[in-house]
């Protein structure tokens, strides 16, 4: 996929988030991924997400006037417990995929264009949240959590789609040829290889201060065929200080991406690969200071399930 469709942008949506003051803070969170490697926000307060009704027509556009009232509280909801990490940004209604609302912002550096694009999932997950209203065949369940499970990320753009003044589309910046490597397995057992995570891994290792433990963070992540970056803290302030290196790296990493894809086609990542030696001695060090002290550290939960914590130094939450 090299587009990314805007949809519908509820406007009484979008006129709330734009009266949340410059003033207003988060109330308060804490970065965390589950066993499955999802990134979700420990919130210090609970969020009450309504029923939603369950089907849409793909075909359709606009969403049904019971879906965009319920949007309409989670928006009010978020708005009073992560102003900083919704302020300025646009939302738009995905009709593929609609319980995963989304939010961006366009962002100019020198003369290359960059999406930051949140998606919220609104999905019940069992142990992550109280029901308090069942749900049926035609809704989902009404029920309060503490745990936002989000997608904060950078893509690249090649182009923006205008149509009466506002963005219709946004055409990613594809930096990768072809990230299939083969297939594995026989019979009905056959599955396809790809090189992304291995990509992800390279381009992370690069920008990362040596001997730094991040997993699952991979702060520069291969996806839509390109080079992107995880703001794991939606906040304003980590946009910030992320945006200048995934653009710098971009414009190095741009002419040796093809040597990158041959040299993976080989064999999985390793940090003893001369490619990624040459490159990472090459890199500025001084691009690594954005990244300086992040790290992650394994727990388990009450649950006895394997989750990790994300640390972000000098971040406001």
């Amino acid at each position: 996929m090299n587009e990314i469709r805007v949809a519908f942008p509820d406007a009484e949506i979008n006129a709330l988030i734009a009266t949340i003051p410059e003033a207003a803070r988060d109330l308060g969170f804490s970065l965390h991924y589950n066993q499955n490697e999802e990134l979700f926000l420990e919130l210090g307060a609970e969020l009450v997400v309504p029923r939603f009704p369950i089907h849409h027509d793909v075909r359709k556009d606009e969403p049904s006037a019971p879906y965009a009232y319920a949007m309409r509280d989670v928006v009010k909801q978020l708005a009073q417990m992560l102003p900083a990490a919704i302020r300025g940004l646009t939302y738009f209604f995905d009709p593929l995929d609609i319980h995963k609302p989304r939010f961006y912002r366009l962002y100019k550096v020198e003369e290359a264009v960059y999406l930051y694009l949140l998606r919220v999932d609104l999905m019940h997950r069992p142990f992550e949240g109280e029901i308090v209203e069942p749900g049926s065949n035609d809704v989902t369940p009404a029920y309060r959590t503490k745990r936002l499970f989000l997608e904060s990320e950078f893509i690249p753009l090649e182009a923006v789609m205008w149509e009466l003044g506002r963005a219709k589309a946004f055409k990613v910046r594809q930096l990768v040829s072809n990230t299939w490597i083969g297939e594995t397995g026989r019979g009905y057992q056959v599955h396809g290889v790809w090189m992304d995570d291995d990509l992800s891994k390279f381009f992370s290792k690069l920008v990362l201060p040596s001997g730094a433990r991040t997993y699952p963070f991979y702060p520069l992540f291969c996806k839509y065929k390109t080079v992107c970056a995880e703001a794991p803290s939606p906040g304003s302030e980590h946009r910030k200080r992320l945006l200048p290196l995934l653009h710098r790296t971009i414009g190095f990493l741009a002419p040796e991406i093809e040597r990158i894809q041959n040299s993976l086609r080989n064999g999985p990542f390793s940090e003893k690969m001369p490619e990624f030696e040459e490159l990472r001695g090459r890199l500025p060090a001084a691009w690594r200071e954005a990244l300086e002290g992040v790290s992650t550290k394994a727990y388990l939960n009450a649950r006895d399930m394997k989750e990790f914590s994300l640390e972000i130094p000098d971040i406001e939450a």
